[in-house]
């Protein structure tokens, strides 16, 4: 059987790497999309880190994951929890391949921290594999035993880069870290591919995005794209490999900043309350403003490991409260909705169904001078099908490209230009197959990022299970022999630790 290599690009998208392709500075790519099959993807909703991932993973969309943004809104407890990986409530496609017999391996990926058995070694990554704010973890990240001596001995290896990157003005020693750690990132699992003897190996590049959020197409990203090319020549050289590209989401340029809440504040849905953040703004004082003076003073880990959580969280953001702090900016009594960025919208238990319904043909109506700020407002049922659908949200926009949908209370108003990120997650990502397994057929019409795990699967001659929503691509060079099998239960998740999962978010701009 061929072994098969999934290389993870995130927030990848035609719209970025067509320009490159077409001046000749991606010839790898260029030849791989030229000989093979590849697609445009469309990603579940919100289009973000997480769920999409697990998306492709398990083959669902987020009704039957159990998660649906980074955080838990539950309004009816009042509470609002960072999501981790141990929340997803689902097995993925190696837990299948190692169910058949097979060895996979997972590299990087974000949602798989802590690490758990899947029959291989995982190293744990993406955002949410941390020890505390703005540090990097350095131990508890792989399994099985014995793995994170032998990659550190080997290949110096590290979880998240340092410095870390949190600005569009860092472009020295911030991007070079970053493009180290992608570099081990490959070099890591082509080792595990060899050395391991396995049939599947995925990695992920999760900072890849991280430097499209700040620089979109200049520079920085650009140096990024040419060393994934070059790896990516050295894997299709390889005989009897498999060779799929795919991304989470797309991106592009962001145009403007939509602040969800405070626009259901100034619609009626929302009540806002005076904050701490209402006396520290108007001084400037913000805790992008604090992390900025204190990398210039190499005092970030000191001011991590020294001042106590609480007071950390007392600096306001720039883009207004987060996460748990949006509770206490908003006077839930006199409340009807409550959403998170990117997407997703709650309304308070009881909740007639009428208010969803003017809700939504008030959202549908928001415009600006480009046109309506969201490509479409659903209900939560109407994107999301599995047994999670009731804990999901009432109310899911689709941000128009360019739009970044903000969660952020308390800046007071409601639309403005862009705030950090120079470029937003569209819906649109990028897939690609090539090897003895497939065929090629050029480009194919746009497929949904839940077919890549059952389309993985078949070409390992391994029965597709019945809960996942994708479905198998006809790109095999034969026709795979798969029936249909039941769902794995992997029973319960580890659970890590959601305020510093929040921490190294926010760091990043994906929390703000």
């Amino acid at each position: 059987m061929t072994r098969t290599f999934v290389v993870g690009l995130d927030g990848a998208s035609w719209r970025l790497l067509d320009p490159w392709i077409a001046a000749g500075d991606l010839p790898n790519l260029a030849e791989l999309r030229a000989d093979h099959t590849w697609a445009e993807t469309e990603s579940c909703l919100p289009p973000v880190t997480f769920p999409n991932w697990k998306c492709y993973s398990a083959g669902k969309d987020p009704g039957g994951l159990g998660v649906f943004w980074f955080e838990h809104i539950d309004l009816a407890n009042e509470r609002i929890d960072v999501a981790k990986g141990g929340d997803f409530k689902t097995a993925e496609l190696w837990d299948y391949l190692a169910d058949d017999g097979q060895t996979p391996g997972v590299v990087n990926m974000p949602t798989m921290y802590p690490p758990r058995d899947i029959g291989g070694p995982v190293v744990a990554g993406g955002p949410d594999a941390v020890q505390g704010e703005y540090r990097s973890i350095d131990s508890g990240y792989a399994a099985p035993e014995g793995l994170e001596a032998e990659l550190e001995e080997l290949f110096d290896y590290r979880v998240h880069p340092d410095p870390l990157l949190s600005g569009n003005d860092e472009r020295g020693a911030e991007v070079d870290a970053i493009l180290d750690v992608m570099e081990s990132r490959f070099e890591v699992a082509l080792h595990l591919l060899e050395e391991k003897d396995l049939e599947f190996v995925h990695v992920t590049l999760f900072y890849l995005n991280v430097l499209q959020h700040f620089f979109w197409d200049d520079e920085p990203t650009k140096r990024a794209w040419e060393l994934v090319d070059e790896w990516l020549g050295e894997l299709a050289a390889m005989d009897d490999l498999n060779l799929v590209l795919m991304s989470d989401h797309g991106s592009g340029p962001t145009t403007t900043e939509f602040y969800i809440n405070e626009w259901l504040a100034e619609n009626g849905y929302q009540a806002h309350e005076r904050t701490v953040e209402d006396f520290f703004r108007p001084l400037g004082l913000t805790r992008e403003n604090v992390l900025g003076v204190a990398k210039k003073a190499g005092v970030v880990d000191l001011l991590a490991k020294t001042v106590p959580e609480s007071i950390q969280q007392l600096v306001p953001q720039s883009a207004g409260a987060k996460r748990a702090r949006k509770l206490e900016a908003i006077d839930l009594e006199h409340t009807q909705a409550v959403a998170s960025g990117q997407g997703p919208i709650y309304l308070m238990p009881g909740t007639p169904e009428s208010v969803r319904d003017q809700l939504i043909e008030d959202l549908r109506a928001v415009e600006d001078s480009e046109g309506p700020v969201f490509d479409g407002v659903y209900r939560g049922e109407e994107v999301y099908s599995g047994e999670y659908v009731d804990e999901g949200p009432e109310v899911v926009v689709d941000m128009r490209d360019g739009v970044h949908v903000n969660d952020g209370i308390g800046g007071g108003e409601i639309q403005t230009a862009p705030d950090r990120w120079a470029a937003e997650n569209t819906r649109n990502g990028i897939f690609l197959a090539s090897g003895p397994d497939f065929t090629s057929e050029g480009e194919i019409d746009q497929i949904s990022i839940t077919d890549m795990a059952p389309t993985i699967l078949a070409a390992h001659g391994v029965d597709i299970p019945t809960d996942m929503v994708g479905e198998v691509l006809p790109i095999h060079s034969e026709t795979p022999e798969v029936g249909e099998r039941d769902p794995i239960d992997i029973g319960a998740r580890g659970e890590g630790t959601s305020e510093e999962v929040a921490d190294r978010l926010q760091q990043l701009g994906y929390m703000e």
